[in-house]
């Protein structure tokens, strides 16, 4: 099958017509597609147009490549979000059709740290709760969760059967969480968290850092969220200005 000549570049018809391949099932998930020799002669363009266009479909997460093995392809995220909202992972969860539960890990009573002392400043504090869970959806582990608060803003003795710190924490305190600030990082092998989320260890995972706010500017809750990459998918409304 040769491509049709066309307007766009290559490469982005190379793309779309690999997209259309998975929608249709011809490539099913975590199928391995044929090599690039093959894959460029069935498409009748030249390898470097082709691995243009696998380049910007493993950038998009619609693909992996695996050095010295091949090109495989990823599972479609089942739960998507805008990262301008503020969504909380039960709603998240929620909104794809899925329960949410929690599996509590620990609390620990821990003294800050300089950097955390500067996250949460100006309040100055001498006590800080690290809070672990794992998020599931319909049972299956999808979110580890390390959350770190002042003592003092929720029960920590009712956290293990809390699915939402939010709401724990606007009954307990009425501390209302308004926004946050965010950062993401991909992260790549790690031990322990990949054997809570029974993670392929090919796979990356998406690191979500984020300091939460009340309405009044009030630092109240720091969380570092690892999503499994192959379930949660993450995208930005931009507007030119």
């Amino acid at each position: 099958m040769s491509l049709k000549i066309d307007s766009r570049h290559l490469y982005l018809q190379v793309i779309d017509q690999i997209k259309r391949d998975i929608e249709s099932g011809k490539y099913k998930t975590k199928q391995k597609l044929p090599s690039e020799f093959q894959l460029s002669r069935d498409l009748g363009v030249s390898r470097a147009t082709l691995r243009e266009a696998l380049r910007i479909l493993e950038e998009e997460n619609i693909v992996t490549r695996r050095h010295g093995v091949g090109t495989f392809v990823n599972p479609k995220p089942i739960f998507s979000s805008g990262i301008e909202q503020l969504n909380s992972v039960t709603n998240m969860i929620e909104q794809s059709g899925k329960m949410p539960g929690s599996q509590f890990l620990s609390t620990e009573i821990q003294e800050p740290t300089e950097d955390e002392q500067l996250k949460f400043s100006p309040k100055k504090m001498n006590t800080l709760a690290k809070i672990e869970r794992v998020r599931t959806a319909d049972n299956v582990p999808v979110v580890f969760c390390i959350d770190k608060l002042p003592v003092g803003l929720i029960p920590l003795d009712c956290v293990h059967k809390a699915d939402s710190l939010f709401k724990l924490m606007e009954e307990f305190s009425g501390k209302h969480i308004a926004y946050a600030v965010t950062y993401i990082e991909p992260v790549s092998y790690h031990d322990r968290i990949y054997d809570i989320l029974k993670c392929d260890p090919e796979q990356s995972l998406l690191l979500l850092k984020q300091m939460h706010y009340t309405d009044e500017d009030e630092p109240v809750l720091y969380s570092a969220n690892f999503f499994r990459s192959d379930l949660f998918s993450f995208h930005v409304l931009r507007k030119r200005v």
